[in-house]
């Protein structure tokens, strides 16, 4: 009690408060040991008024009870108190334990100053009651009295302070922790029974010299656009899906990114992908929706969401990253030895400024590289810088200083060809995590506002350059806390706020480190999440055959520019932990590219069959697409020259034109020399020689007739004709004769009887050739010598005999 009263009286400074604290608890450490094992079986009138008599004894609670009961801080206001201010804090208390609380009470408690960062950092990490740490409760400072608390059951609470009775010793960061004070039936005596802790900045007059505080404000998203248009002059995009919407709604990610950053001293960091796809669904868009492609609903939301930013951008600096975020990292250890995976990086970061510039009407920065969490070595600097940038925005965990203060951020790197802009580690990841919780965002906001101003007094005579670069992705939460903390700097009583392109000319600290950290020290957390090299392989592949489709097109940039944006989409660093969608997506942009160049194909030919010794070979080559190809080239070859030429020789090429959604026949002059089968291959060509589509086979039957065979197909023919002229003039001969024998028997007997001797001899006029006897006047038989008709023309048949499939 004398020590209550001489509390009371004197109000002494936090600072001297937690001097005699811990010297109390050193020298009463034994006595108390025993005390406090003695409530077991002590009456609960002989340990209470121990207790309460001498609440220094609560100090030596063990850490299981320091965490029965969950105390949290839901609000802190002002998180930045000045003179004159009260301190308010609610929260809630949750009884995690199995038994009830009973006769508890929620207490501020206000630490001694911190003096370093470093000291800030090893408070955050403390879990339960600490006696020799933790500070005392403020005298006559109010309290929030709890009854009984029962076991799993929760009671919000409100403190408010005085900031002229918090006993602050002047300027700085003070520890500031709320515990709860109760007993248990198993113990029925008080002790800390849970604390939450977190910091008070106070600063309440401007320091000399303000930190420059440069905070990065990222637009980013992951990709929803597809290779795919479709079919109208307008080349509309076909999206993989409609998720984006989610987050341009009111209320959504990117909805609150804008809505927040307008009133924020920040650096925009954009992704110019993401302004492309919002830009594009306001001019109309279809989505994927199994097969079919349908219209996109939200063409109003994208146009709202573009204007919005349009305005919150004027009058801030805006960075541009390479389109669509490339991951710098993976790309410098997986892909810079697929060939042509630079070339990515080179063509995306050509497209990003004339993006933002397009469609935001600024001009933004375009030569700020932003590896993954800061991280970089040696091979992530170099691709960095090998498109044009030459500032890397690294962090403090990888490039390190060994300094007892906070250097400005600016510094050359390396050789001095590139500027290493150096984000601090402990600012840029205060808002990662959960958010949502109001626990977790105040917790955070406190935080962020006393490392800066624990920065400012490292070195309070000499002004600093300090960059926060936070996570990529913020969600709602992170951004709502994020603004809470830069609202909590507005007085601007330590740190000023300036901006990502004044920050990097900002004059650097000749003792920070320049060095390049060795690969050796790129955290393994990172490079397990990069893309496979089989993703930069892939993207080769779809390159390879862009590359041969585009020349035999007579619009190429139609094909061009959504492949190519498509290809720098598979190398976005939002793929990410996203391991199969990044491999879908993939797939889905080359096997699109195959369809098309299968669109422009050869139309399979039957086995022909050829007749003579030449004739005309048709192939037909098929365009399906939507534009005309050129600059193809159809080569025909004969496996067998000795039996069949094309135009005279084993092989022939003859350019191919096809409109569009056309077919061409292209035609071949063949001559055949041997009869028999001969294999024939056609193949589409490009210009320079590059086979274009798969072959196509067929086999030619040659079946060719020799002037000598035609002779004697014509001998042939003439004897048949010969034999049935005879045959027709031998009856008719026949026929006349019986006419003249019955005209005979009609003259009389005795002519008759006279004649009868000399029917059977020879005449006068010599013997009577008999009916189908052969004489010097009868017709000719078959087999007769055929008459000469003249010489036979042993000239090939001409040509023009088309030979149809």
């Amino acid at each position: 009690m004398a020590e209550a009263a001489d509390i009371k009286g004197t109000a002494p400074s936090p600072a001297r408060r937690w001097l005699r604290r811990t010297l109390s608890v050193t020298v009463g450490a034994p006595l108390l040991a025993g005390l406090l094992q003695a409530p077991v079986s002590a009456s609960p009138a002989t340990a209470a008024p121990a207790a309460v008599t001498a609440p220094s004894t609560i100090t030596a609670e063990d850490a299981t009870g320091s965490k029965t009961v969950d105390v949290s801080i839901n609000t802190l206001t002002p998180s930045a108190p000045v003179e004159g201010d009260t301190v308010t804090l609610t929260g809630t208390v949750t009884n995690q334990g199995k038994k009830p609380v009973t006769d508890a009470s929620v207490e501020l408690r206000v630490g001694p100053l911190m003096t370093s960062r470093s000291e800030i950092e090893q408070v955050t990490g403390r879990t339960g009651y600490r006696g020799d740490s933790d500070p005392a409760p403020v005298p006559d400072a109010p309290t929030a009295k709890i009854p009984k608390l029962g076991a799993g059951l929760s009671a919000d609470f409100s403190l408010s302070v005085p900031v002229a009775d918090l006993g602050l010793d002047g300027a700085g960061v003070y520890q500031l922790g709320v515990s709860l004070t109760g007993q248990t039936p198993d113990r029925s005596y008080p002790r800390v029974l849970g604390i939450e802790r977190t910091f008070l900045p106070y600063q309440p007059e401007p320091t000399e010299k303000k930190t420059q505080l440069t905070y990065l404000w990222p637009l980013i998203a992951s990709a929803h656009v597809s290779a795919e248009t479709a079919t109208d002059d307008q080349q509309t995009p076909v999206f993989e899906d409609d998720a984006l919407a989610a987050e341009l709604r009111p209320g959504g990610r990117l909805d609150q990114m804008v809505a927040l950053g307008k009133d924020l001293p920040v650096t925009w960091v954009i992704d110019p992908d993401l302004l492309a796809t919002v830009d594009a669904m306001a001019n109309g868009y279809r989505v994927k929706d199994g097969s079919l492609h349908v219209p996109g609903t939200h063409k109003e939301l994208a146009g709202r969401w573009l204007g919005a930013l349009e305005k919150a951008v004027q009058g801030h600096k805006v960075v541009a990253l390479p389109f669509a975020d490339p991951d710098l990292a993976s790309l410098a250890h997986r892909g810079k030895d697929v060939p042509g995976s630079l070339g990515h990086l080179q063509s995306a970061t050509a497209l990003a400024g004339m993006t933002v510039e397009t469609v935001l009407h600024v001009q933004p920065s375009t030569d700020f590289a932003w590896p993954v969490e800061g991280a970089v070595d040696p091979a992530i600097v170099a691709v960095a810088t090998s498109a044009g940038a030459d500032k890397v925005i690294a962090r403090s965990d990888s490039v390190r200083d060994e300094l007892p203060y906070t250097p400005t951020a600016a510094r050359p790197l390396g050789n001095g060809s590139t500027t290493a802009v150096v984000s601090d580690a402990l600012l840029s990841t205060a808002f990662e995590g959960d958010m949502v919780r109001s626990e977790n965002s105040t917790l955070a906001v406190q935080d962020f506002l006393s490392q800066s101003l624990a920065i400012t007094l490292e070195q309070p005579e000499k002004q600093r350059s300090v960059v926060v670069a936070p996570q990529r992705v913020p969600t709602v939460a992170q951004a709502q806390t994020m603004a809470t903390a830069l609202h909590g700097l507005s007085g601007r009583r330590w740190s000023q706020p300036s901006d990502l392109v004044a920050a990097a000319t900002a004059k650097p600290d000749p003792d920070a480190s320049t060095a390049v950290p060795a690969a050796s020290r790129y955290p393994k957390k990172l490079r397990d999440r990069e893309l496979p090299v089989q993703a930069f392989r892939d993207m080769k592949t779809t390159r390879d055959e862009l590359n041969d489709f585009k020349v035999v097109l007579t619009f190429p940039d139609r094909v061009v520019t959504p492949f190519g944006n498509a290809v720098n989409r598979e190398m976005s660093t939002s793929w990410r932990d996203r391991t199969r969608a990044a491999a879908i997506y993939r797939d889905n942009v080359q096997g699109y590219l195959q369809r098309l160049t299968k669109s422009i194909q050869l139309v399979d030919k039957s086995d022909l069959t050829l007749s003579g010794r030449s004739a005309t070979i048709p192939v037909t080559v098929q365009n399906k697409l939507l534009q005309g190809v050129d600059h193809l080239v159809l080569r025909l070859v004969s496996n067998n020259r000795n039996r069949l030429q094309i135009n005279g020789e084993r092989t022939a090429e003859l350019p191919v034109k096809v409109g569009a959604g056309h077919s061409q026949s292209v035609k071949f002059d063949a001559t055949a020399a041997v009869n028999g089968q001969v294999p024939v291959t056609a193949q589409l060509y490009t210009e320079d020689g590059t086979p274009y589509g798969k072959p196509m086979s067929f086999t030619v039957k040659v079946s060719e007739i020799t002037p000598t065979v035609m002779l004697v197909i014509a001998g042939g023919v003439l004897l048949l004709v010969l034999a049935g002229v005879r045959m027709y003039t031998q009856r008719k001969r026949l026929a006349a004769q019986a006419a003249e024998a019955e005209a005979a028997e009609g003259t009389g007997a005795t002519e008759e009887t006279d004649g009868a001797g000399e029917s059977e001899g020879a005449g006068a006029d010599g013997p009577v050739a008999e009916p189908g006897k052969n004489g010097a006047d009868g017709p000719e038989q078959p087999s007769d010598p055929t008459p000469d008709t003249g010489p036979e023309s042993g000239d090939p048949s001409a040509t023009g005999e088309k030979v149809d499939r």
